[in-house]
This record gives C-alpha cells, sequence and structure tokens, in this order.
C-alpha cells in the first residue's frame, strides 16, 4: 500500500527528461563520423513543421520531389540529399547548397523539369529566376511526428537562437529555420550551420547534442570566426570520413570469393588467380636444370671411363700372350 502511495504522489517526469537536453542518452553516442559523404543539400519549403507527417516525403509537393530524386539520383553529378524546411517563404521555395541559390515557388508540375535542368545538367531552371542567397542560414532539426526528441529539442533550440540574434543585432544576417528528419534522432539537438569561411566557401556543417547553453557559441565561433565546436561536431558537407582511403585502395583489388582481397596486379601468363582458394593450376614436375659445367664433367668421366676399359683389354691381352708363350716353352 505504502509503494502505491509512493507511486502516486511522484513527481511526473517531464518531457525534458524524457526527450529533452536531461535525456539520459544525451552525450553518450559517437558523433565524429555520424554524416554520411555527399555534395549537395536540397532544402524545400513546405507549410510547417508543427503539421509534417511522420514520413514528410508521403504527400504533397515533397512526395513529387523525393520521386524525382530517386528517378534521377543516379544522373545527379554529385551525391545531393533532400530535406523539407519550414519557415522560408512560400511552399515550393527551393534553397540549394553550398551553391547559395534559391527559386521560387515550384509546383508539383514543375518538379521534373526543374531536378533534371538543375540537379541533372547543372543549368539555371528555364521556367525560373534563380537568386543569390546571402548571410548564414541554420536549420534545426524539429520534425516532432518523427521523433519526439526533435520535437522537444528543436523549438527550444530555435527559441533561443531567435534571442541571441535579435540581441546581437543579426537579424537579416543569420536566418534560422525548422527542418525534416535529417538522421540521428538520438544526437537531437541536431543542426546544420551553412555559413561562408574566412575564404567565403559555404560548406554545411552539422552539429548534435546541441543545447540553449550552446547557441551563443554556435554564432561567436563558427559564424562569426568560422571555427569549428568540436566535441559537438558530426561532420560536413564533402567530408570523406575515416577509412574512406582505404576504400578507394580496395578499388584496385579483387575479391577471390572467401571475403579476402588478392591484390590483381593483371595478367601473369597463367590462371592461378586461386578463385574460392583453389588453383586450376596443375602440379608439374619441374625439369632438371642442365648446367654447361656438369655437361662437361660427365662428357670427361664418359672418356675415362672409355681409356680404363681400353686399357684394361690391353693388359689382359698382354698377359694371355705371355701365358701362351710359356706354354709353348715347356712343351718344346
Amino acid at each position: 500500500m505504502a509503494e502505491v502511495e509512493n507511486n502516486v504522489n511522484a513527481a511526473p517526469v517531464s518531457d525534458d527528461e524524457l526527450y529533452g537536453f536531461k535525456r539520459q542518452e544525451m552525450y553518450t553516442g559517437t558523433l565524429a563520423g555520424s554524416v554520411a559523404p555527399y555534395g549537395r543539400h536540397v532544402f524545400l519549403c513546405y507549410k510547417s513543421h508543427e503539421t509534417w507527417l511522420p514520413r514528410v516525403e508521403a504527400e504533397g509537393l515533397p512526395q513529387r520531389f523525393a520521386k524525382s530524386f530517386k528517378d534521377r539520383r543516379a544522373d545527379f553529378a554529385v551525391k545531393t540529399n533532400l530535406t523539407v524546411c519550414g519557415g522560408g517563404g512560400s511552399d515550393g521555395d527551393v534553397l540549394i547548397f553550398p551553391e547559395m541559390i534559391r527559386y521560387k515557388a515550384i509546383k508539383e508540375t514543375d518538379v521534373d523539369a526543374f531536378v533534371e535542368d538543375v540537379l541533372v545538367n547543372g543549368k539555371p531552371w528555364t521556367s525560373g529566376v534563380q537568386e543569390e542567397l546571402s548571410g548564414s542560414f541554420v536549420f534545426v532539426c524539429a520534425h516532432g511526428s518523427r521523433d519526439k526528441r526533435c520535437g522537444v529539442c528543436g523549438p527550444a533550440l530555435m527559441e533561443k537562437f531567435d534571442q541571441e540574434i535579435g540581441s546581437r543585432g543579426l537579424s537579416g544576417k543569420i536566418f534560422v529555420m525548422p527542418c525534416s528528419h535529417i538522421g540521428g534522432h538520438k544526437y537531437a539537438g541536431n543542426l546544420i550551420v551553412f555559413s561562408p569561411d574566412s575564404a567565403g566557401n559555404v560548406s554545411g556543417h552539422w552539429y548534435g547534442y546541441v543545447t540553449p547553453d550552446d547557441v551563443p557559441a554556435m554564432l561567436d565561433q563558427h559564424i562569426a570566426k568560422g571555427e569549428i565546436i568540436q566535441n559537438l561536431s558530426r561532420g560536413k558537407m564533402g567530408l570523406i570520413p575515416e577509412g574512406e582511403e582505404a576504400v578507394k585502395e580496395d578499388k584496385h583489388k579483387i575479391p577471390n570469393g572467401n571475403g579476402v582481397q588478392v591484390e590483381n596486379k593483371g595478367f601473369t601468363g597463367g590462371c592461378c588467380q586461386g578463385a574460392n582458394g583453389v588453383s586450376c593450376c596443375q602440379e608439374q614436375t619441374p625439369e632438371p636444370v642442365k648446367k654447361e659445367g656438369s655437361v662437361k664433367k660427365n662428357w670427361f668421366r664418359s672418356i675415362e671411363k672409355e681409356e680404363l676399359l681400353l686399357g684394361a683389354a690391353a693388359v689382359g691381352a698382354v698377359a694371355t700372350i705371355a701365358v701362351a708363350y710359356s706354354i709353348y716353352r715347356k712343351s718344346g
């Protein structure tokens, strides 16, 4: 009975403790290397993050874009990610990084032509006006219907960003937008920062386990100075993860069927590739190597043997004659 009373009187666990920045799994995962390499990121503006379906690509314009991406992905010059975002203007606006360009109000009937022109052929869209983007962009995963951790952490981060940007007088220079699932719910708060570095180059840098307390450093360190916050870094666009070079080297090798890599040095005049660990070459007894010196030695030995036999025959003949002569004298 006392146990029941204790359970009833226990304080309810808050969303922050279950799904937010105080949850037990915070900081338990490895952030570094959790981003697969890619070269371009397309953000499609669509409705509000509060109304997105768990699979936002299952309806309307996102569904049409997702299908076109799937159909033409093999034709893209670089690996391209597609993410839905909110708050960027009207539905159908498309933002492309690192090119820092925007196309406005693309309709479902425009999608295939847009993908063909811009993403496959790398040309401006013939039916729309390309606008250049300026400033820095922060995309915060706030896809709560997909995972509650992002639904709790994302809005809190956006609110803190808005406060800090306003207090620094940076409105109109830094833009914070909610985005759909980008992978790694367990790392919430998740965000991607697109900001020019000191050389003016733009790349998307991914962060995880970001809390509202980290927002000032995001603004003052990463965006203002181009310095990466290493303990929160997941990786960045275009970065080759550790071990990728080894994979590239393995392209110069061929599998032998047992999961063992055998270096391919080209055809060497035989069939002994050793497929599945078995060689197709039959064993052969090697022919003895004839050396010139040994041939001469055998030839001399042959002559010596013949001379010895001839000498023995001559001695035997002389002895026979001597014996016969001795018998002849005695008989006479």
